[in-house]
């Protein structure tokens, strides 16, 4: 693990990308996560709830798999613990991210690199990461040339561009302290100068331009285009010509996928503006982000079009029952933030002005005020609520296109959703209380994605419908559910993992489009059917034992996953065209099987290889590969048990190893290896590897297994020079070469100060390689030591022994 420490803005985003880019060639998985900066902790969800997040986050990109979905914190590790990987945590801020990301080296494959930026060399410290580089500040001419370069194409400033040297004409003479301080302030409140200076863009615009900069100041940066021109239909402005004068003027950056983003300090000065038009209650004319000072002084005046509260910057606060009586022109309500429980409202609310946007994170009542007018409504997104229902009856909600509810555990009913027939989005998500959807939603013909993943009360789903647009549907951890939803024929993506639902012949006939199948789970012990025209399947989680028959023929199949698989068989013998292994397999296994795959690439082999599997491994191979450290001619292999003239001490109560064997082509369909493990003539132990149905070698393969050699009869402590490992198999064949591996390398003895060093060791999983114990006993002799940090590097020139 590297560290590269910084201040803000200083350039280490830019030098990790430059490393990046210049190491990736080398390695197989790489992921650069960027701008982790306030990604932790945020929204209400829980710590754990954003360590799956953050870890969902990097598996689908290193992975290339969108929407990677994971169960439980243990995931990097099962992933990428054999995998030589590249990754960049960018801007990290917190300590956490790193111990959800990246928590210990054992999570990554030898060779792995993982590299943080950050500004605070506390957090890299504190995660043990000792070889940091710091980003120091560039000279003064350095500086000027390093920002007239990136704005202008040129190493000085062009004419008419003096207002760049405002801010640093506003710190010249200060202490560090003074503009750390001055900083900060710049994040509530804009310096004049600099002020002025960005309001010159502003002022040039029309009228309907600056609307919609406030627009996006308040409620939209960071949002799609096309969300823009919905949100905004009702209005006057021009989103499409507005948003490219804003573009033009450098106001706003949109992106090639259609993505606004606003700079920090240009989102600070709409505010700005406001709070200015708002001393006078006049010229309020859009927005006012505070809802303290709403209440305070502007209670119900009709000029304000839109509030944006974060209520993490607040203490316990309560809205009266006639807050937004008054507010006839309000249009977008947004109520979010970390600390929102302490937001309260009154029993006897009942009114809520007519909005297009209603954004109010934990909502505290059990349902929305009555007189509230639904009519003009395109967006409710209130997750965490404490809803119980939205509202009674049957409402016109012909503009209504999203709503979100997820993780509102009190939900038991959805209203009648019959006027709803331009939604797009349905999300209620962890809704575990609800048990039904109502027979209203076969009016939702526009309707594009239902996520309903974590209802696990949810026994009914109306049936015999077809929604027309309706293409991904989410009923993964729906636990009650037994049977496919029969609501559309459209459906692309469907995961119903984690559910009692069977598959029926008649899935083929019902679901004809569908591309994605997520069936995982441990209720899955079979699978008899899956249509032809899909392409990803995943059997992640289940309890199969073989791959399905039913998808050996399917035409269109891409991706296979078989995540925690733990009892499954992989055969994928004569697979003639096979080229790469593009999953990643559990290392509970029960058998990999490659006979034949001649067109495998060298790292789809070396994935294979280095899988953990109960049984074995075969696919073709012209030579034992070199981690097989002990390696002979023939069937037959000495390992020794001493070294540098001192006798073996294991430290673990039997020795893991792993064997590989290099075959000649056979004809048999049975295969058996055998392996007799003797000392001077004594049998320890014998082995045996059964493979059933094995297919003709048409070249030389490479048969891997695995087994624990036990140490008491006879005792191979003491005077144990040496352990013959004999292999067998059917004399119609012969093995040609033979090496094994010893996964949990034994400890040898030094003296009785090693007491320490044992027990350490007899701490570390069985799996790690001797290279661990070295920092291990390291760190050990450290904490005994009890020497300061500034000592740490000469201390660790030193052999550490008992005299610690």
């Amino acid at each position: 693990m590297i560290g590269i420490q910084g201040p803000a803005g200083i350039g280490k985003t830019t030098i990790a990308r430059a490393l990046f880019n210049q190491l990736s060639a080398d390695f197989k998985l790489t992921c650069f996560m960027g701008n982790l900066k306030g990604s932790y902790g945020s929204d209400g969800i829980d710590d754990y709830g954003w360590k799956l997040y953050l870890q969902s986050q990097l598996l689908s990109n290193i992975l290339k798999q969108q929407e990677f979905k994971i169960h439980d914190l243990g995931a990097i590790k099962e992933r990428l613990r054999y995998q030589k990987v590249l990754i960049v945590l960018d801007d990290v801020d917190d300590l956490e991210q790193l111990n959800a990301l990246a928590k210990e080296p054992s999570w990554f494959g030898l060779g792995s690199r993982i590299v943080v930026t950050t500004e605070d060399r506390k957090i890299l410290k504190a995660h043990w990461v000792n070889n940091i580089y710091h980003v120091g500040y560039p000279s003064e001419e350095e500086a000027l040339e390093i920002l007239c370069l990136s704005a202008f194409k040129q190493s000085s400033p062009l004419d008419g561009f003096e207002g760049l040297h405002v801010v640093g004409l506003s710190l010249c003479g200060d202490s560090k302290q003074e503009w750390e301080d001055q900083l900060s302030n710049l994040k509530s409140n804009l310096d004049r100068k600099i002020e002025n200076v960005l309001k010159v863009g502003y002022e040039k615009l029309l009228d309907t331009n600056r609307s919609l900069f406030l627009h996006i100041a308040f409620f939209f940066n960071n949002q799609a285009v096309d969300h823009v021109k919905t949100m905004l239909a009702g209005s006057t402005l021009d989103v499409s010509n507005g948003l490219n004068t804003l573009a033009d003027k450098s106001l706003v950056y949109v992106s090639t996928t259609g993505w606004i983003t606003m700079h920090c300090l240009l989102q600070q000065l709409g505010r700005q503006i406001v709070h200015m038009q708002s001393d006078d209650p006049g010229k309020l004319s859009s927005y006012i982000y505070s809802l303290d000072n709403l209440l305070n002084k502007y209670l119900g005046t009709g000029s304000v079009l839109g509030i944006s509260f974060d209520t993490s910057k607040m203490d316990e606060f309560s809205i009266s029952s006639r807050a937004f009586e008054g507010m006839h022109n309000l249009e977008f309500l947004r109520i979010y933030g970390r600390y929102i429980s302490a937001l309260q409202i009154s029993e006897d609310m009942e009114y809520l002005p007519c909005l297009r946007l209603l954004q109010w994170n934990s909502y505290p009542g059990k349902s929305l005020p009555p007189k509230f007018q639904l009519g003009r409504l395109v967006e409710i997104h209130m997750p965490m609520s404490n809803l119980e229902r939205l509202w009674g009856g049957i409402q016109p909600l012909t503009n209504l296109k999203d709503i979100n509810l997820g993780y509102s555990k009190n939900l038991i009913e959805i209203p009648d959703l019959s006027k709803a027939t331009n939604l797009e989005t349905l999300t209620l998500t962890c809704c575990s209380s609800l048990v039904e959807l109502p027979s209203s939603i076969r009016n939702l013909h526009k309707l594009k994605k239902l996520m309903m993943m974590g209802c696990v009360k949810l026994r009914a789903v109306p049936t015999n419908i077809n929604l027309e647009s309706l293409e991904e549907v989410n009923m993964s951890d729906c636990l009650a559910l037994r049977s496919f939803p029969d609501i559309s024929m459209n459906i692309r993506d469907l995961d119903v993992e984690n559910t009692k639902m069977e598959v029926h012949p008649s899935i083929s006939d019902c679901l004809p489009l569908l591309e994605w199948l997520r069936i995982g789970g441990r209720n899955l012990k079979r699978l008899a059917h899956v249509p032809d025209s899909v392409i990803h399947l995943d059997l992640s989680n289940s309890v199969i034992e073989r791959l399905p028959y039913c998808i050996i023929a399917l035409p269109r199949l891409e991706s296979l996953f078989v995540y925690k698989c733990r009892k499954l068989h992989i055969n994928a013998n004569d697979c003639a065209s096979l080229e790469r292994v593009s999953f990643y397999i559990s290392d509970s296994m029960r058998e990999l099987q490659f006979q034949n795959c001649l067109k495998l690439d060298e790292e789809s082999r070396r994935v294979i290889m280095q899988q953990r599997v109960d049984e074995n491994v075969c696919l073709p191979g012209k030579q034992v590969p070199a981690e097989f450290t002990h390696k002979a001619i023939g069937n037959s292999i000495v390992i020794p048990m001493v070294s540098n003239g001192r006798s073996y001490r294991s430290v673990y109560s039997s020795i893991i190893f792993k064997a590989c064997l290099l075959l000649s082509p056979i004809n048999y369909s049975h295969l058996d290896i055998a392996c007799l493990i003797t000392r001077r003539g004594v049998t320890i132990t014998e082995l045996k590897w059964d493979s059933m149905n094995v297919s003709h070698f048409l070249t030389d393969h490479l048969f891997i297994c695995g087994g624990n050699l036990v140490p008491g009869k006879p005792n191979v402590d003491g005077t144990a020079n040496e352990i013959l490992f004999e292999f067998s198999c059917r004399d119609s064949f012969k093995i040609i070469e033979c090496g094994v591996q010893i996964l949990n390398e034994p400890i040898y003895e030094r003296s009785d100060h090693d007491t320490y060093k044992v027990q350490a060791v007899q701490h570390e999983d069985e799996n790690v390689q001797s290279s661990k114990y070295k920092g291990c006993w390291s760190l050990l002799g450290k904490l005994c030591s009890g020497k300061d940090d500034e000592e740490y590097d000469e201390f660790e020139e030193y052999d550490t022994t008992c005299g610690s």
